[in-house]
């Protein structure tokens, strides 16, 4: 080993996420609904986990696939709008999560959107609505914090930290947003999402 080998070990290496986080894109998508700026949503048909709830279109990242071009294909798939009627407008900032996964939200607008031409997948989306943007912009949502702490295993290896079975572990929390629009509950990380992008809109 010496330092010539690091070197060409980590040429052009870029940074990313540990390994061990399971990465998703979603799109976020607006469309013109009589002149007005509407966000499309899904409610998440009964065979997938979280069945029933709201969520932008999404999904798993394949290996070696394009972050944004994932978001599209998740698109297509369970609503059968085409590449070519999307323009991307921007990457949102990303969000990483206690649970191992982390998002990442894209910001896009569908050209000639009509609810006609939607194809729903049935397998994966069990409707479709969308929510004027001029919504969440007059609207803050209930905010809540979830506490997230450790739960040691009975066999840690204590005798190996300062303080053992008495060190300091950290406490952190978790954010939850809701977004409460007629009958339909928003919240969760869609929540999320939706409310860093409107904080954007207002600076």
């Amino acid at each position: 080993m010496n330092i010539e080998f690091i070197k060409k070990n980590f040429f052009n290496k870029t940074s990313r996420l540990v390994s061990d986080y399971k990465e998703f894109s979603v799109v976020v998508p607006l469309v013109k609904i009589n002149n007005d700026i509407h966000i499309l949503f899904e409610i998440r048909s009964q065979n997938l986990s979280q069945p029933g709830e709201v969520s932008f279109p999404g999904g798993a990242i394949e290996d070696g696939e394009n972050h944004y071009l994932a978001g599209l294909r998740e698109l297509n798939e369970e609503v059968g709008i085409e590449y070519k009627v999307v323009e991307k407008i921007a990457e949102l900032d990303y969000f990483p999560t206690p649970f191992n996964f982390v998002i990442y939200p894209f910001l896009i607008y569908i050209n000639d959107f009509d609810f006609k031409k939607v194809s729903i997948n049935k397998d994966e989306v069990e409707s479709i609505f969308t929510v004027p943007l001029s919504f969440f912009i007059n609207n803050e949502p209930l905010k809540y914090k979830v506490n997230v702490k450790m739960e040691i295993p009975e066999n840690y290896p204590y005798h190996l930290i300062p303080n053992g079975k008495n060190y300091n572990w950290r406490k952190g929390y978790y954010k939850t947003y809701f977004y409460i629009y007629e009958n339909k509950i928003i919240w969760g990380l869609t929540a999320r999402i939706i409310y860093d992008f409107i904080k954007q809109i207002r600076l």
